[in-house]
């Protein structure tokens, strides 16, 4: 229908860039965006009775509103020069699709379609889907040197779909990486996430260690960073990478597999036998990794438990329903689960010999840990048969003293050393309370 309108007011008009190139690799597009040889007040006037939102206007492009969906509608146009290797420094409108496609980063990102028109590929962007793999349009050097993210952009669509980059845009993504000390944080944070969700994600930051460290330099300490202990067949860096290849999809896990153990060269000891130890490295690692999710702007919850679970990721857990009560009280459940597959994908990148013991050990945690969800356990005060005024209906004062003794009457009952009941809670509390008058 957004096609039809503006062709019908006789604009040319094609979608264009991502929703293409996932149509052609049979996926859903997320998003649509449109080109168009309408400029945006013409935009907005063919289609008058939408709501259009002037998204972009300056830069050509305007929102149009079309039930439920958003449709980024842009004016044809080339850009300027990029002198803060961020934006252009002016943007042209244009009469021909094929100046537009000109400007774009990848050959895959630079198709467009029209039913009326056909598909215009210029630069073989359908060869290279064929070929699982991004190259640039035009010069890679160029293409990075107007827009330093496109070198991260070319790493998460390689990890996204499981792709090769190309050999003179790879060369180029090495060269010109020190361009992006110049990109907002928050925009690296975007392309990392995406990166680290990928098929591809534990191969890219083998071949592109280099760029990850120059967005995340506390990383470069692990790069070449030999163990020595017995537990360990890798150095620090590859065993970070195959931890983040053995998690299961999912961007949390992964970037807390990322940074758990980036404390480990601050922490390093070696003994008489020259085995190495870490002593404190999760403490360390939690307190490196909130400076690094700070910094790129995570969002706050995500700090709160990427670093709780690089602080927690060396603890034992226990399989008994006691243990995990315990573990539940204290993290929840949801963090719980995360705890285990990080636990899981850290085992999977460590030596052989002592796999299967520790598979074993989170597999029968993440048994017991759904028994215990499914018993609906108590492990939380709120659990509790009996709350504060039960406990001052037989004579406690409400106070510091009544709070220990809920606690402990919740510990008691998580280790199965008392029923969770109303009275024989309220005769253990009475004794607490008398023992400790």
């Amino acid at each position: 229908m957004i096609l039809e309108r503006l062709e019908q007011a006789g604009f040319a008009a094609y979608v264009v860039g991502g929703c293409v190139r996932d149509s052609l690799l049979g996926k859903v597009p997320h998003d649509w965006d449109v080109c168009t040889s309408a400029r945006p007040e013409q935009v907005q006037d063919c289609f008058r009775d939408f709501r259009v939102l002037e998204t972009g206007i300056r830069h050509g492009t305007v929102t149009v509103l079309a039930g439920q969906e958003p449709y980024e509608i842009t004016t044809f146009r080339v850009e300027s020069a990029y002198s803060d290797s961020r934006h252009p420094d002016s943007v042209t409108f244009v009469r021909r699709v094929e100046d537009d496609l000109a400007r774009r980063d990848f050959t895959v990102n630079a198709m467009a379609y029209s039913p009326s028109r056909g598909l215009v590929d210029l630069f073989d962007g359908q060869g290279d889907l064929r070929r699982e793999r991004i190259r640039c349009v035009g010069e890679a050097d160029l293409r990075f040197q107007e827009d330093a993210l496109r070198i991260l952009r070319a790493l998460r669509f390689a990890s996204t779909y499981g792709f090769r980059v190309e050999e003179e845009t790879a060369r180029s993504v090495h060269q010109n990486r020190g361009l992006l000390r110049k990109i907002a944080p928050e925009r690296i944070r975007v392309e990392l996430e995406k990166l680290l969700d990928g098929v591809g994600a534990e191969q890219i930051l083998r071949e592109y260690a280099d760029v990850i460290c120059t967005v995340i330099p506390e990383l470069a300490p692990l790069l070449d960073f030999d163990q020595k202990n017995p537990h360990h067949i890798y150095t620090v860096w590859e065993h970070t990478i195959h931890a983040v290849g053995a998690a299961k999809s999912g961007t949390l896990a992964r970037l807390c597999l990322l940074l758990h153990d980036i404390g480990k060269p601050a922490c390093c000891t070696e003994d008489d036998r020259g085995v190495r130890h870490f002593y404190g490295h999760p403490e360390k690692g939690a307190e490196i990794a909130e400076e690094i999710l700070r910094r790129l702007r995570f969002d706050t919850e995500t700090i709160r438990r990427v670093t709780e679970i690089v602080r927690i990721h060396d603890s034992a857990i226990g399989s008994g329903k006691p243990a995990i009560r315990r573990w539940l009280n204290r993290i929840g459940g949801e963090q719980l689960r995360l705890l285990l597959e990080v636990k899981e994908a850290d085992a999977r990148a460590q030596a052989p010999e002592f796999l299967q013991g520790n598979l074993e050990k989170v597999k029968e945690a993440a048994q017991t840990l759904e028994e215990v969800q499914q018993e609906e356990s108590c492990f939380r005060l709120r659990d509790l048969r009996v709350g504060g005024r039960d406990l001052m209906s037989i004579g406690i004062p409400s106070g510091p003293a009544l709070g220990r003794i809920l606690e402990t009457l919740l510990q008691q009952v998580m280790e199965e050393r008392l029923p969770n009941e109303k009275e024989p809670l309220l005769r253990e509390a009475k004794n607490l309370w008398e023992d400790s008058c």
